[in-house]
């Protein structure tokens, strides 16, 4: 297991200007695990993060962090005899289901178009991303791909780090066994996604299982 994170700043100075949001944001994306980032809505992009976070719930989660000590890398131990204990169940061949298993809760990944099935992504590499994010009953909750293939032209995709803990945990999984110019539909149960809680900000219920439609176009 890694080192536990040092604590950088003292609450006089995270409350200062000093201190902007999208650090304490970037800090708590890099050391705390996959479920505490869910419980406090520190997921996604830092900069939209920053948008709706005030700076004193982001004190809050700072603190609870290191009195929790629920650090990246913490929860692998505790899933380890349940992957252990399941049985991985043989597909039938003609299926396009890939099953990503590490005992419950997992996701479920179809190719929609094929990619290059050359070129993979590899952790640590910025890949760059068209995706629509939907519920079970098709409402499409996010999405960043425009209306009209002109301004599509106009717009650059979603890009980020893959595998680092920048995005839901679905996406860094789902993406590493995707190719260049793959379009892919990964399906994630609400307990790798937001839980019990939902995201009501983004019309995210309770317990909701979601659904993206993710297109690789690019590797760097």
């Amino acid at each position: 297991m890694a080192a536990a994170p040092t604590r950088e700043w003292n609450n006089e100075k995270l409350s200062s200007e000093e201190i902007p949001k999208k650090d304490v944001i970037k800090f708590l994306q890099d050391n705390a695990s996959h479920s505490f980032l869910v419980e406090h809505k520190l997921m996604g992009n830092i900069k939209n993060v920053a948008k709706t976070a005030k700076k004193e719930q982001l004190i809050v989660a700072y603190n609870q962090l290191f009195e929790s000590k629920r650090f990246k890398g913490t929860e692998v131990e505790q899933v380890t005899e349940e992957v252990k204990a399941v049985k991985i169940e043989e597909k039938p061949k003609e299926t396009k289901t890939e099953v990503v298993d590490e005992g419950p809760p997992k996701f479920t990944k179809s190719v929609l178009k094929k990619g290059d099935k050359t070129n993979f992504p590899k952790k640590g590499d910025t890949v760059a991303c068209w995706y629509t994010g939907m519920l079970e009953d098709g409402t499409v909750f996010d999405t960043n791909i425009p209306a009209g293939a002109r301004k599509k032209k106009q717009t650059k995709p979603l890009s980020f780090k893959v595998g680092m803990g920048k995005v839901i945990r679905e996406w860094d999984e789902g993406l590493l066994i995707m190719s260049k110019g793959e379009t892919a539909r990964l399906e994630i149960e609400s307990d790798w996604a937001y839980g019990k809680k939902g995201l009501p900000d983004s019309k995210i219920p309770p317990n909701a299982k979601l659904i993206f439609e993710v297109e690789l176009v690019a590797i760097d």
